[in-house]
């Protein structure tokens, strides 16, 4: 099972790569294989450096609340 977090862009690069923040930590990855032009601030799918995918803001923001949910969730269990 593969889980993906969504990623905003940060930087776009004239190499068809990207610079994109995915919960607080930068990377830059390759937009070689989007049909579609990516702009700052767009959320995007990643797999193995590759942008896989742009997603809706509105499904980028409740997948990080869930994922954010389920690493506190793991965080307290951990403590008990």
């Amino acid at each position: 099972m593969c889980l993906s977090v969504p990623s905003q862009v940060t930087e776009l690069h004239d190499d068809a790569s990207v610079t994109v923040n995915t919960l607080g930590v930068k990377r830059r990855v390759s937009a070689h294989l989007m049909t579609e032009p990516l702009a700052i601030g767009d959320f995007v799918l990643i797999h193995i450096g590759f942008v896989m995918n742009k997603i809706d803001k509105t499904e980028a923001n409740l997948s990080l609340a869930l994922y954010k949910e389920i690493v506190e969730k793991l965080a307290l269990e951990e403590q008990a």
